[in-house]
């Protein structure tokens, strides 16, 4: 009878025991930032699209949108137009009730020294200019403030220059002021020296005077903010003296209301 074989141990006795595995240890989770929240949502519940109760609700939102901003748009349009219509009426109130008119400004007279054209030495210009400021309006006052500027020249050149008075002139007046003038020490050249004593010869000497002045309006006990009167008088005098008459004149005159 055969011997019977035993299947061989896969132990080897000369083989040493493995070593067990550790344990795996869990990762910790940092905790979160305070002031957040984590919320976790089931997956089922995540939507790409809105949910079928709520696909009626999403199809009207963009539609409700656009209606808004128009209604917002008329609204602002209207509020506008009213506000003009408003300011426009207040400004006819007051033009039929005031009836402002321009008042009117020239050069009344004028008195010239400091220029020695015989000798090529540094002149000094001095002048008085008499301005006439008219103010035809019955119920608008004119107050003449502070930083006023009036100045002379001749061809582009500044001769002298100075400030007008501070005063008050009533509704309906015409008042004259004197401006004194001085300019310092300059030396003409030689063009302008013979320009200078041409134009005496022939008796018209062309002087451009520029008078720049902060003003308010008084309406009734009611004043008005700053306004700057801009006024440009183009005159020829016949003489460079202090007997100085003056030939022609012209004025104009802008305002800055702002």
């Amino acid at each position: 009878m055969a011997d019977r074989v035993h299947p061989r141990d896969s132990t080897e006795p000369d083989s040493p025991p493995r070593k067990p595995l550790p344990p795996l240890e869990d990762t910790p989770v940092p905790p979160p930032v305070p002031g957040t929240y984590v919320i976790q949502i089931p997956k089922d519940q995540i939507y790409r699209v809105p949910p079928p109760e709520h696909g009626g609700r999403y199809k009207q939102y963009p539609h409700r949108q656009p209606r808004r901003l128009r209604r917002c748009c008329c609204c602002s349009v209207v509020a506008v137009a009213a506000l003009i219509v408003l300011l426009a009426a207040a400004a006819g109130i007051f033009y039929l009730v005031v009836r402002p008119e321009s008042p009117d400004y020239a050069v009344s007279g004028i008195s010239i020294g400091g220029l020695n054209l015989t000798s090529s030495s540094s002149v000094s210009p001095a002048m008085e200019v008499a301005v006439r400021a008219s103010n035809p309006n019955d119920k608008i006052g004119i107050y003449y403030l502070e930083g006023s500027s009036a100045e002379v020249y001749y061809t582009g050149i500044k001769l002298c220059h100075g400030a007008l008075p501070v005063f008050y002139q009533p509704a309906n007046n015409a008042t004259v002021f004197d401006a004194t003038l001085k300019g310092g020490a300059m030396v003409l050249t030689s063009e302008v020296r013979q320009a200078l004593v041409s134009d005496q010869t022939k008796g018209r000497v062309p002087l451009a005077v520029k008078v720049t002045a902060p003003v308010k309006l008084k309406v009734w006990a009611l004043k008005t903010w700053k306004i700057t009167v801009k006024v440009t008088c183009d005159v020829t005098v016949d003489k460079l003296t202090a007997t100085a008459k003056i030939g022609s004149r012209e004025c104009h005159y802008g305002v800055d209301i702002f």
